[in-house]
């Protein structure tokens, strides 16, 4: 594995990886997302999307810090409660997902890996709760990045910050630059700029979208969105999947 390669795990038959593992540590960065609507513009693998956008730009800068890095399949359900009442908000219990992340965590440690890290994208609070749940007994084997921490919330964009950013300009950005074919751009382009804040919303105990006043599984401001914004949000949050890899591991 050179540092120019980001390999994925799904791609490669069993003999390339016991002879990468045979070679020293290999870190393995796995993606997780949701099925959940994101406006009428976004589609319902947002949240998926970015994490294997992240992990892919996060793998190639490991890999040129000489820690070998691979990517696993994506977990492509999560805990979606806040968006129910919107076809395709496909949840899960948060336990199961607990149970079921941390045994694939196992299974890739008990393989020969030395570090799994799980990037999740997909922000409902239950959902990262429960991911830290998966990590927690694995001790520093095991790492989470997201950016619902404070630590890299204050990185990222205005709207963020602000907390109305479901499939506002800051999702649609980021999908705007890793998976572009999936945006429609003139619906995008239509929708008005939303002020609700979901991060004052829970705050006040609010659980649903529609709760909330969102009619459709938006807020934020889509027609703001662009590639480049996208472009610089994808380095903000491969670097916070570098830092949380490299602290795990005690690398500076």
């Amino acid at each position: 594995m050179t540092a120019s390669e980001v390999q994925r795990l799904a791609d490669i038959d069993t003999e390339t990886l016991h002879a990468q593992l045979q070679e020293g540590p290999v870190v393995v960065l796995l993606p997780v997302g949701s099925v959940e609507p994101h406006g009428p513009h976004l589609p319902l693998g947002t949240d998926t999307y970015i994490s294997q956008a992240v992990a892919e730009r996060a793998a190639a800068r490991l890999n040129e810090r000489d820690i070998r890095t691979m990517i696993a399949p994506s977990v492509p359900y999560g805990v979606t409660d806040f968006a129910s009442g919107f076809a395709g908000a496909i949840s899960v219990p948060a336990a199961a997902l607990t149970g079921f992340l941390q045994a694939i965590v196992r299974a890739y440690l008990d393989e020969g890996f030395a570090h799994v890290c799980l990037i999740n994208n997909h922000l409902e609070p239950e959902q990262d709760q429960a991911i830290r749940a998966a990590a927690a007994p694995h001790g520093s084997r095991a790492s989470v990045a997201c950016p619902l921490t404070r630590r890299w919330a204050r990185t990222l964009s205005d709207e963020f910050k602000r907390g109305n950013c479901h499939a506002g300009q800051y999702e649609t950005s980021l999908i705007l630059a890793s998976h572009p074919q999936y945006v429609r751009r003139e619906v995008a382009g239509e929708l008005p700029a939303l002020e609700t804040s979901l991060a004052d919303g829970i705050n006040n105990g609010l659980t649903t979208f529609r709760a909330m006043g969102i009619d459709r599984a938006y807020t934020g401001a889509p027609a703001a969105a662009t590639p480049e914004e996208g472009e610089a949000m994808l380095e903000k949050l491969s670097e916070m999947v570098l830092t949380e890899v490299q602290d795990a591991l005690g690398r500076p």
